[in-house]
């Protein structure tokens, strides 16, 4: 098969004209890309049947500003079976006053079987302290915990003389503050 030179030649536009055209293009794709200047069609939602008005439930009481408080995330986990009872014991969330007008909180997080443990303390208004929570470990020996020293300064050694009580010595800066606790929660 044999191809014909074509007849048909191509011109040129002259320069003004493509920059015309290159011109009206540019605008034509910019006004296509905007948002229209309309508001979308809003459907009417379908009703709903009227509903029982739900229980009162009593909300929680506000925890003073100047009281112990955890941070609401604080979770116990249980001891794991091999855990000997007399550590096991320590387990839990704990509250109470030292002398008789400082609120604290102690919540025992875990517990090994060596006796090791993590916790977790809230202190409200201590002397010159405002109210704050530190996170440390510790270990039990006999009916005693002691735990390392909090990022706070503070030493804290807690005696379980009955099961369900606590004796907290917690010692600040030279101070030393003593105290009953009550399991609050497992």
């Amino acid at each position: 098969m044999a191809f014909k030179r074509s007849s048909v030649r191509f011109r040129l536009a002259p320069p003004n004209s493509l920059l015309a055209m290159l011109g009206f293009s540019a605008f034509a794709l910019v006004a296509c890309q905007s948002t229209p200047d309309t508001q979308p069609v809003a459907y009417p939602q379908p009703v709903a049947e009227p509903q029982p008005a739900p229980t009162a439930v009593a909300a929680p009481a506000p925890v003073p500003s100047n009281s112990a408080a955890l941070d609401q995330t604080v979770a116990v986990v249980p001891p794991a079976k091999g855990v000997p009872a007399k550590y096991a014991a320590f387990s839990g969330i704990w509250a109470g006053q030292l002398n008789g007008m400082y609120d604290g909180k102690l919540a025992v997080l875990t517990v090994s079987q060596g006796g090791q443990v993590t916790v977790s303390y809230a202190w409200g208004d201590l002397a010159d302290n405002k109210p704050g929570v530190a996170d440390g470990s510790g270990r039990i020996a006999g009916n005693t915990l002691k735990l390392g020293r909090l990022p706070n300064g503070a030493d804290i050694t807690a005696t379980m003389p009955s099961p369900g009580t606590l004796s907290v010595t917690y010692a600040l800066a030279g101070q030393t503050y003593t105290g009953a606790f009550v399991r609050v929660s497992q």
